[in-house]
């Protein structure tokens, strides 16, 4: 049951961050961008998919995945606090998912060596779409953080907003040590300064400041979320709840 735990875990982040991305489908600055965060947005809700089905596996029954995506309440969720929270404008939503992308990333190179074959195998499919995730969000933080009197001011106010989020995504629990131990996911140890430094990397190109080191809010691994997850899981959880059972 610990495994089944944990890959819950990590299907609960992309499945919540491809929601928000959602959001922005039809209200992107132009096309072009409009459809590169849609696309984002459906890797995302397709590694999410993948994990969600291998929880399925793991729990038995008659348990699915779209039981374990749309039927749960907000304090069952796993995701990082970051995921949950509101786009706000263009710079603030890129900023949040390059912070992301740069976890999943050295995260899923982590994951790509588990002694979990299930687990490997759908790291290594996923590297290749994080990495251009990783690519883009960073092109766009350094764009807008380097760019205009304006955008560079509306990126300070969104890494003001975002970095006390950013604690959670590089602290390991108690769930998260027991899996290492057994070989389901290794070297975790490497991964904050591996995320530490690139965020330092990119966001001094971008020519915005290293914020200093102080409170880090946490609690979503818990389950223990912000006001904006309830909004989230209205949304999503509509259908679902509305009609359950229903199938297309």
């Amino acid at each position: 049951m610990k495994k089944f735990e944990y890959v819950l875990r990590l299907a609960d982040s992309p499945l919540i961050l491809g929601q928000r991305l959602c959001e922005w489908c039809g209200h992107g600055p132009i096309l072009e961008q409009d459809i590169a965060l849609s696309n984002i947005a459906l890797d995302l809700l397709g590694l999410s998919r993948n994990l969600f089905q291998y929880a399925a596996e793991l729990k038995g029954g008659n348990v699915t995945e779209d039981d374990l995506a749309f039927t749960r309440q907000e304090r069952e969720y796993q995701n990082f606090l970051i995921c949950e929270q509101e786009n706000g404008h263009w710079g603030k939503t890129l900023l949040r998912q390059f912070f992301f992308d740069v976890y999943q990333y050295y995260f899923l190179h982590a994951l790509k060596n588990s002694s979990d074959e299930r687990l490997a195998a759908i790291a290594l499919k996923s590297i290749k779409e994080v990495t251009y995730h990783m690519r883009y969000s960073s092109e766009w933080v350094i764009r807008l953080g380097d760019g205009t009197t304006e955008s560079h001011g509306k990126m300070l106010d969104a890494l003001e907003a975002l970095w006390p989020f950013t604690g959670e995504l590089t602290q390991f629990d108690e769930l998260d040590l027991e899996m290492e131990k057994i070989g389901v996911i290794k070297n975790l140890a490497q991964i904050p300064s591996q995320w530490t430094n690139k965020v330092i990397e990119i966001l001094g190109m971008a020519t915005l400041p290293i914020p200093e080191k102080g409170w880090m809010q946490k609690g979503g691994k818990s389950g223990v979320h912000t006001e904006a997850m309830g909004f989230i899981l209205a949304e999503m959880q509509y259908m679902q709840r509305a009609y359950p059972g229903a199938k297309w």
